[in-house]
């Protein structure tokens, strides 16, 4: 039932433009748009034998989404990719986490906050990185291959490949294999 249910999701994706390569699971209550902002259409392109567990929100806010190979994304993770996301092979991203990939123009107080463009930040996730619950991960960070990131801690700077982060904002505790 749960293969039938996840190949209708994919048909219905399909047709609205996503692209899923082989073997995706899609679980039940995954919403994903690729909007339009200022007349650039996001896209979405998910790669072989990922899974997007319940309640996971992916919106492009036309920006791009690329999830490579084997990727797997926990209860009700969200990702906004106005300023564009990737995220490596056989990376796993546990419930509850957000990725942020833009951020708003603070203008002086004349001038509205929501007058004023969002800055784009692209976020980019290395291969076999662990992504504990309810991480945030702010824009224009890089996450190199084989990071773990405690649950819980907001990313706010890059972290070099093998690192281990922890709090708020994350700092490196250590890496791994040392």
């Amino acid at each position: 039932m749960m293969k039938l249910l996840s190949a209708l999701y994919k048909l219905f994706y399909l047709f609205r433009g996503v692209g899923i390569s082989k073997y995706v699971l899609i679980r039940p209550g995954v919403f994903l748009s690729l909007g339009i902002v200022k007349g650039i259409k996001g896209a979405i392109n998910i790669g072989d034998n990922c899974e997007l567990s319940n309640g996971v929100i992916i919106k492009a806010y036309g920006g791009k989404i690329e999830l490579k190979k084997n990727v797997f994304l926990g209860e009700h993770v969200v990702l906004y990719g106005h300023g564009g996301i990737e995220i490596g092979e056989n990376t796993m991203i546990a419930m509850h986490s957000c990725i942020i990939s833009s951020n708003h123009t603070v203008p002086d107080r004349s001038e509205l906050i929501r007058s004023k463009p969002d800055i784009l930040m692209p976020v980019k996730i290395g291969a076999d990185v662990w992504i504990g619950a309810g991480v945030k991960i702010l824009g224009g960070v890089n996450i190199g291959n084989g990071c773990v990131v405690g649950a819980g801690a907001v990313v706010t700077k890059d972290l070099p490949q093998y690192a281990t982060a922890v709090g708020v904002p994350a700092r490196i505790i250590n890496y791994r294999n040392e």
